[in-house]
């Protein structure tokens, strides 16, 4: 029986972006289940048409290897994204599923590193991934986390991660986006109310790519960077993706596994109540 797992990241066209995160992720992912065999698609068609025509690099779409992997006989698929949200890549990878799900015995997604927090027989995605990077949170009394934003209601995973944060002790963390809520003023004014002076401004992404080093990081008037300084705080840069990050990594790890194991299979609702299919367990409304 043949098996593969995808793994679909938004992809970047930073050549360093790409070694040191989405590369290490699909090493440690090829080297803890070997027995299926590995295969990279990028879900942005937009990077993919500009490696091709800028680099002659050509990086498939999910559903070309997919395609793919249904003319060379594969029996069971894990499509695994990198995506951090539960936004419209993800909305993407699913509705690729149903189209090729006849294709294969198996197809099967794993899901976001935000997904679930606060429900019985599931995992609190929100607290592993604060876990994850807790040596940064403890080491820098004042962290920035950068995300990327989004116009998909999924963009309320970023105020659930500061409260989340909060819940867990971490009141001088806070969470920006790029396009969306909390804003770059949304976070300058918990700043200012408390007073502080000093902050790590690092990614919340896969990658240090186009936002971080130039949106985030750079010496231009409109970066994060700039805008911060400008208002007398001190900036610390930490110029890694998440990828970069071990114990980051090992979230993508954990959720394969899950997916194999059929373990946490989404909540879902009924007219009696909210069903786990895992359990088979109803909880009244």
């Amino acid at each position: 029986m043949k098996k593969a797992i995808i793994v679909a990241s938004f992809g970047t066209s930073y050549e360093n972006a790409l070694k040191n995160s989405i590369e290490v992720i699909e090493k440690e992912i090829e080297e803890n289940f070997n027995e299926y065999d590995i295969f990279r698609a990028f879900t942005s068609h937009r990077i993919i048409k500009k490696l091709k025509v800028t680099k002659n690099i050509h990086i498939s779409t999910p559903e070309e290897v997919l395609e793919k992997l249904y003319e060379e006989g594969y029996d069971e698929v894990i499509i695994q994204p990198l995506h951090i949200i539960p936004g419209e890549e993800y909305d993407y990878i699913k509705n690729i599923k149903k189209e090729f799900k006849e294709k294969f015995s198996s197809i099967k997604i794993g899901r976001p590193i935000f997904y679930y927090q606060g429900v019985e027989g599931v995992p609190d995605d929100y607290s592993l991934f604060i876990k994850s990077i807790d040596n940064i949170l403890k080491e820098n009394k004042n962290v920035i986390l950068f995300g990327h934003g989004t116009a998909h209601p999924s963009a309320s995973v970023y105020g659930c991660i500061q409260t989340v944060l909060e819940d867990e002790g971490y009141e001088n963390a806070f969470v920006g986006t790029v396009e969306g809520y909390p804003s770059l003023d949304n976070v300058l004014n918990r700043l200012k109310r408390k007073n502080i002076k000093e902050v790590l401004l690092m990614p919340l992404m896969v990658v240090a790519g186009d936002h971080v080093l130039n949106d985030m990081a750079s010496e231009e008037e409109d970066s994060w960077k700039t805008i911060l300084e400008s208002e007398g705080i001190k900036v610390n840069l930490f110029m890694k993706g998440l990828g970069e990050i071990r114990e980051f990594r090992n979230l993508y790890i954990d959720r394969i596994e899950d997916v194999i194991n059929d373990r946490y299979k989404k909540v879902g609702r009924t007219k009696k109540g909210i069903k786990n299919e895992n359990t088979n367990n109803f909880v009244k409304l």
